[in-house]
Order: C-alpha cells, then structure tokens, then sequence
C-alpha cells in the first residue's frame, strides 16, 4: 500500500495565504486595470465630442465648399498636438475637403465605420455616439462623424476619430505589471508567511519534545510550552489530563497487580505449606481427607478470585452487556432475597424487600450487582438485625438501596471502597470492610454500574450503612 505524502501545515497554510494573496492581487488588479481602461476611453471620447462640436460649429460660420477648403488649416487646428488625433470634412458626393493625419489610419472602413451612425446637424453629441472599429491593419479607432450645414445650407460631413494603439500599449504594459507584482508578491506572500507560521508553530514542536521525553516511568512529569499562544493552551492542558489520567491508570494497575499477586499467594502458601506439613510424615486417612478438603476451599478461593478477575476485565467493554430488558425491580430484588435466604438464616439475619419500579437492564448483571452488595451486607450485619432492599422510582432515575446497620464506614474509605483490592492504607493487613472477599466485590458492582451508565455510591452513619445504585431512567 503506498505512503501518503505527509503534508507540512506550514507549508499548506504558506500555500493558502499566497493563493488568497494572489486572489487579492488579481481583485484589486483586474479592478484598476478595467477602471483604468473605462477612464482613458471616456477622456478620449471627450475630446473627440469636444472636437466634433468645436468643428462643427466653425463648419456653420463658412459659406461654402470653396470657405471650407480655404480654411482648412484652421478646421483641422482642431486636432493638431495630438499625432493620434484624425480629421476628416467630405463635401458633395463625399469629396474631401479636408484632410488631417488620416494617413495612419485612414482606409475604407475610417468613413463608412463612422459614417453608419452618423448625426443630424442639429443633434447634440455626446460621449454615447462615439463608435469603436478596426482598421484593415487591425489598429483600434475610436471616432464620430456628424453633419453639418454650412451657410449656404450645403451639408458636409466632419469624421473625428483617434488612433488607440498607443492607449492599448499603455493597457499592456499596465497589466504586464501587474503580472508581475501579482506574482513577486505571491512569491513575498508565500515566503514570509512560511516563516511566520513556522515561528508561530513553534511553541508546538517544543511540545512535541517534551511528549517524547514522557515515558512510562516519568507519566508525572507535565508538559510545560513557555509563553504558548491561548490557542496551544487547552491542547496543552489536555494532554497533561491525559498523563495524570494515565498516571492514575499505571499507579492503580500497579497495585491492582501487586494486591492481586498477594491475595493469590495467601491461598497457594496455604495449599503449599498445609501439603509439605501431610508429608512430613505419615497421615491417616481422616487427616489425608482433611487435607484434601482444606485444599478445595483454597482451590475454589483462587476460582472464584480468578472468576472475579476475569469479569472486571471483560466489563471494560460495553459489549459485554448483551441482554437488556424491562422488568419489574421488587420481584427481581425479592428473587435475589431468597437466594439469599439460606446464608441469612445462618448469620441470624432477616432480609427486607421494600419499595416499587420498573427497571431496563441487564437482568443478569443486575442481579450480581446486588447480591454482591447483599453478600457484603451479610458479612458485616449484627445477628438479629436486619437487611433492607428497597427500590424507588423518581422521574430521571432508578435507586436501588441496600441497608445493613452495624459499625460504621469512616468517610475516607467510602470515597474509595469501590476501589480494586482497596485497603485501608498500603500495608497488606485486612480491613474487614474494604478488604473482604479479595477486595473485588464492590469493583464488580462499579463496573456493572458503568456499564448501565449508572453509579454507585456508599453511604454510613451510626443507623446504617447503605449502598445505592442509580440507573438512568431512558
């Protein structure tokens, strides 16, 4: 499978702001070039109207053909100055009376192009009748032709045009440049916002090396960028989230493992050293069944702590929680009591089911839940007293309470006895309450509520301790 090019974010957004540069340069271009070009042709079609008017109104002061020959060079004054300025006056039957500079751009097409749209004597002109053609050289022109009555009232007519070569190499040479501008400062763009953005992506590679110098053995040690920009700073504050989060994994998965490994060497010292006792000498067949007897509860000890172990691990995934249905929570809770009824009866102690609702669950994994909370309860409630289970519905949530009275729970531990293998403080002695049944109970109970999305909490006073299960109502 071929690699993907991997793509440099300064060098893209260099690319981006050189193409929007570009962009602006072509707007802002093509807009004065168009402005320009409107503002030449409309000075240059004043004058033409000047001139045509100016013409006109001397052609009415002369009497004749003969006067206007006579006062040709005063007529065609008209446009002296300007080599790109023609004139042309045709009398009768379109003999030319007068004649200037036409010789550049003078053919067929100079009188009959203008003469098509011609005006009465008495028109006024204006920049609109002014017409645009090409000569059979190809050179652009730009001109009027207007009649006009002499005083005898002879008709001539007067053709003022200008030759726009030189206007196009002005346009030329315009847009040329701003070919140029355009690309030296796409080019200028491209480069200094290269720089920009590498010096601005900085305090991003600076964060980049401090990650890799977070290994597994130094989880604590935070990411710190100096002076990052605002924007950095909530990456920055996410990824030191994301260390203490894993930080608090590894410490835990560290105990969790070191708490395991110490639970499993209580039962296999015990198997161990009850075996290597039986065969220091010879045994009787009572004390040979002893033994075998001393070493199944050891046996089941380590299945069911291994059972225990095996379904916190596949609780990580919701997966797990395949079967989920509607049922009734007292009937289901009154089920788990008589299960219970045969180890309740030997500890002395009677169960209670109290209260009504409804419940979407995993039927199974709910009644795990509390018949584990049930199992603990029976551990440590007095004989004579007495377990209430009890249910009550509100409108966003299900509890589930399980109540025993007894000694109660100091805060510090509630905060972490759904904890794994939790025990009072670090040392290995056992904590009846945080640490019975290999200290896995109550995490089975957590981590079937996560699965529901619910929670679990622990409440202790002098009247009880109580532990309630919320599952979100859908």
């Amino acid at each position: 499978m071929p690699r993907m090019a991997v793509r440099s974010l300064a060098t893209g957004l260099a690319l981006s702001f050189a193409g929007t540069t570009l962009a602006v340069f072509a707007l802002v271009g093509s807009t004065l070039y168009f402005t320009l070009d409107r503002e030449v042709k409309q000075q240059d079609d004043l004058d033409i109207v000047l001139i045509s008017r100016h013409t006109r109104r001397l052609a009415q002061e002369l009497r004749n053909e003969r006067d206007v020959r006579e006062h040709a060079e005063r007529l065609a004054s008209q446009v002296l100055g300007n080599p790109a300025l023609s004139m042309e006056i045709l009398g009768t039957g379109g003999a030319q009376l007068v004649e200037h500079n036409t010789a550049g751009i003078a053919d067929a097409a100079f009188p009959e192009a203008a003469l098509a749209r011609r005006l009465p004597p008495t028109q006024r002109i204006t920049e609109g009748d002014v017409v645009e053609w090409r000569n059979a050289r190809g050179v652009p022109v730009r001109g009027l032709a207007t009649d006009a009555a002499l005083a005898d009232g002879t008709p001539v007519t007067i053709v003022i045009a200008r030759d726009m070569t030189d206007r196009w190499r002005l346009l030329d040479h315009y847009r040329e440049r701003l070919y140029g501008f355009g690309l030296a400062g796409m080019l200028l763009a491209f480069l200094m916002s290269w720089l920009l953005v590498r010096e601005s992506l900085r305090p991003l590679r600076e964060m980049a090396a401090r990650a890799a110098t977070v290994t597994v053995e130094r989880l604590d040690t935070p990411i710190e960028v100096e002076r990052a920009p605002s924007e950095l700073e909530a990456l920055t504050n996410s990824l030191n989230a994301m260390l203490d989060r894993l930080h608090g994994g590894f410490e835990r998965m560290s105990q969790y493992t070191a708490d395991l490994a110490h639970d499993m060497r209580t039962p296999l010292g015990n198997l161990r050293g009850a075996n290597e006792v039986a065969l220091a000498r010879a045994r009787t067949t009572a004390e040979y069944e002893a033994l075998l007897e001393s070493n199944l509860e050891e046996c089941e000890r380590l299945s069911r702590m291994i059972e225990s172990v095996i379904f916190l691990a596949r609780a990580e995934h919701p997966q797990f929680m395949t079967t989920l249905a509607e049922f009734d929570v007292h009937d289901a809770l009154a089920q788990i009591a008589d299960y219970f009824e045969g180890l309740a009866d030997e500890a002395g102690v009677q169960i209670r089911v109290q209260g009504e609702g409804r419940l979407r669950a995993d039927k199974e994994l709910f009644r795990r839940a509390v018949g584990n909370l049930l199992a603990n309860a029976l551990r440590y409630t007095p004989r004579g007293a007495e377990i209430t289970l009890s249910v009550e519905q509100t409108p966003t949530a299900v509890e589930v309470t399980v109540a025993n009275p007894g000694t109660p729970i100091e805060a510090a531990l509630l905060e972490r006895i759904f904890d794994r293998f939790y025990r009072a403080d670090a040392s290995r002695h056992r904590e009846p309450r945080a640490g019975a049944s290999a200290g896995l109970g109550l995490a089975i109970v957590r981590s079937i509520m996560a699965l529901h999305g619910g929670s679990a909490r622990a409440e202790s006073d002098a009247a009880s301790t109580r532990f309630i299960l919320t599952f979100a109502r859908p």
